[in-house]
């Protein structure tokens, strides 16, 4: 009450005087939603702080981890705490289902290892006959272009004996006049006309 009557602009002597009536003095506080902005603060703008894009992804990485840690560290204690709670209520149950479950572990991991071993024989045929398959594609490959080389040879030779059959009609220099003579002798007419069956239907004579 006094700190009231300090801070009011009130004088003392009318909280003092025999008046009767209640006072009320109003203490400002907080302001409400439909008050208008302070004429003060009319032409203000809230601009944010600046960030720096570096530091916001070191921080959210950062974060991220801190998350990640205090998760793993509860699930940890709750672990714990359960195991004890568990341990505590079970008594001697614990050890033998302790025991237990290392058993069938192992026995799993045994299971575990006898399987990656017949998976890998199995690998290991399936990559060997693999490997088999395309050594022989190789050498199938090999011979079929041994194959096609020698039969280009083969074509290539006989062009050539053809051409050299073929050359021995040719004329040269030294049987030039007996051409000359023999066409001269033997007359031929490639004026005629050949009908879709490809036979010769009209001829001209030779003048």
């Amino acid at each position: 009450m006094f700190q009231a009557v300090v801070r009011s602009r009130t004088p003392v002597v009318r909280f003092l005087s025999p008046r009767a009536g209640v006072l009320l003095e109003t203490v400002r506080g907080r302001k409400s939603r439909t008050d208008p902005k302070a004429k003060s603060k009319a032409g203000r703008i809230k601009t944010p702080s600046p960030v720096d894009p570096v530091e916001m992804v070191v921080l959210k990485e950062r974060f991220t981890e801190y998350n990640l840690i205090m998760r793993a560290l509860r699930m940890e204690f709750k672990e714990e705490m359960l195991r004890k709670r568990y341990e505590e209520e079970t008594g001697s149950l614990a050890e033998e289902r302790a025991k237990q479950e290392s058993e069938e572990h192992r026995s799993l991991m045994a299971w575990n290892d006898a399987e990656n071993l017949r998976l890998r024989k199995i690998r290991e045929l399936r990559v060997q006959k693999e490997a088999e398959a395309a050594e022989q594609r190789t050498r199938e490959e090999a011979l079929l272009r041994q194959q096609e080389f020698e039969r280009y040879i083969q074509e290539k030779e006989m062009e050539i004996l053809q051409l050299q059959e073929e050359a021995k009609n040719f004329i040269t220099l030294e049987n030039l006049d007996e051409r000359i003579e023999e066409a001269l002798d033997n007359p031929k007419n490639y004026n005629f006309a050949v009908n879709k069956a490809g036979k010769t239907e009209k001829r001209t004579m030779l003048q």
